[in-house]
This record gives structure tokens, C-alpha cells and sequence, in this order.
């Protein structure tokens, strides 16, 4: 995948082949940061998939060194007001939800670092394959804003143990790491990700796609009870978190490239 987009090109590239459709971040000068038009490029592509029926099996890939890099902090802090900052976690806890609720399986294709709500990107996916050099990290704790919302998909996917030493740390793990503790499905050379892949996704697509909607809709109806109100108090709770002193403080350390504040 070509490691700097083109003048003009969209934040998120689509291809279709072969019944999969491959949804590419593509703002790798960024590290393809989930900004509102980013969440909106997401929901809109998500949203013509589900309709699709052309669309067996979704990619979800990243152009650059980095998967994603979570939520664009300038953006937050120039929303300052609580209220606007709860409407941004909102748009993106649905994007999120929407991934759950597609008839399509969706593969994580990830050749890079994710950290935060790139961290829950990948954790909202049905299956991850990795690089062995792609790093995970929620890290908000270190900074003022505890990673509420992706604890939500990152709890559904790791043990409590697990889970609470990833938000409550704040330190990243690896690949291997990730894959021992349940994060990601496949872990594999960097030169083998795009093989890998293809042959998972090929795999999928050529499975029964109503067969593969319905099945996916009852296992996660009878595992999941309750996802809507858990983003919903999660949402509230990392809002809550950016608008706090500890969180501007927080914020203004991090784009100002200095140490985290000390508590």
C-alpha cells in the first residue's frame, strides 16, 4: 500500500474485489487519526456496505507506518465545551457499533501501531491479523483521559485481568502479546500480512452470506447484551475525562510534545 496519499484523495479509499471490500485510512501523515470526518468517511462506507450484497467480507487496512493513532486531541480541545466533545464520542461509539452490526464479517488488517480508539477500531473487528512489529496501546490513563470507550470493545475481547493492565498501565504490548492475550487473531511476518489476509478473507467470502449474517447476529445478541448502554456510560465517561483539568492539562502536554503531567 502506497505510504502517502495524493493531493485531494479522500481520508478513506474503497476497493471492491472478488466480494471483499477493502475500506483503507488513508492519512498516514496524521497516523489516520479518528477525527470527525474520518468517523463520518467510516459510518458512510459502513452504512453502503450493510446494503451491499455484492459485499461478502470487509478489510479494514491503513496506508503508513501506523494503523491509528486513536482521536485527533487538537480536534477535542478546540471543541471545549462538554456537550461537543460527548457528540464526537457519540459519532464514533456508533461507527463503532455499526461494525458489530454488519452482515459482513470485517477483518482488521493491521501493519502498524494502535493506540487508543485505534486500539478499539481493531478490538470492534471480527478478526485482526497483525504484523509481528504492530504494537497495541491504550495509553489515555498516562495523559488525564482514562481509554473508557475502548475499554468497551477491548473488555469484550481480553479478559478483566488483561484488559484493566492495558488501560490502567497505559503501556503497549506487542504483537505476540496481543495475540497470546486474545487482542488479535493472527500474528505473521510484515512481508505475509496481505497473504494472510487474502486468504482469510477469500475463506470468508466464499461462505453462505445469509448463513454468515444470521449466525454472526446470534452469537453477539446472546455475548453482548447491553453494548449500547455500556458506550453510552463509557462515552460519558471519557467526555467527562477530555473536559477535566487533568485532561486539558493532559492534552496540551501531549500536542506540546512535553511529559505527562505528574498527579
Amino acid at each position: 500500500m502506497s505510504a502517502m496519499p495524493q493531493a485531494g484523495e479522500p481520508v478513506l479509499l474503497r476497493e471492491d474485489r472478488g466480494g471483499v471490500a477493502t475500506l483503507t485510512l488513508n492519512r498516514p501523515q496524521q497516523m489516520n487519526l479518528l477525527t470527525s470526518e474520518m468517523l463520518s468517511a467510516l459510518q458512510g462506507a459502513f452504512d453502503e456496505i450493510a446494503k451491499d450484497p455484492s459485499v461478502h467480507v470487509v478489510v479494514l487496512a491503513a496506508n503508513g507506518k501506523g494503523f491509528c493513532a486513536g482521536h485527533d486531541l487538537k480536534e477535542i480541545k478546540a471543541l471545549k465545551e462538554l456537550p461537543k466533545i460527548e457528540a464526537l464520542f457519540g459519532q464514533c461509539s456508533r461507527m463503532m457499533q455499526t461494525i458489530l452490526m454488519l452482515p459482513q464479517p470485517v477483518i482488521a488488517r493491521v501493519q502498524g501501531a494502535a493506540a487508543a480508539a485505534g486500539c478499539q477500531l481493531v478490538a470492534q473487528c471480527f478478526f485482526e491479523i497483525a504484523a509481528d512489529t504492530a504494537k497495541f496501546v491504550t495509553s489515555g490513563v498516562t495523559w488525564g483521559f482514562f481509554c473508557s470507550t475502548p475499554g468497551v470493545a477491548v473488555g469484550r475481547n481480553l479478559q478483566r485481568k488483561h484488559a484493566m493492565e492495558m488501560l490502567l498501565t497505559g503501556e503497549p504490548i506487542s504483537a505476540a502479546q496481543a495475540l497470546e492475550w486474545g487482542l488479535v487473531n493472527r500474528v505473521v511476518p510484515a512481508e505475509q500480512l496481505d497473504a494472510e489476509v487474502q486468504k482469510l478473507a477469500s475463506t470468508l467470502a466464499a461462505k453462505p452470506p445469509a448463513t454468515v449474517a444470521a449466525g454472526k447476529r446470534a452469537f453477539y445478541q446472546q455475548m453482548d447484551l447491553g453494548l449500547e448502554q455500556a458506550y453510552a456510560l463509557a462515552s460519558g465517561v471519557i467526555s467527562a475525562s477530555f473536559a477535566h483539568e487533568e485532561g486539558r492539562a493532559g492534552m496540551d502536554a501531549f500536542i506540546e510534545k512535553r511529559p505527562p503531567p505528574k498527579h
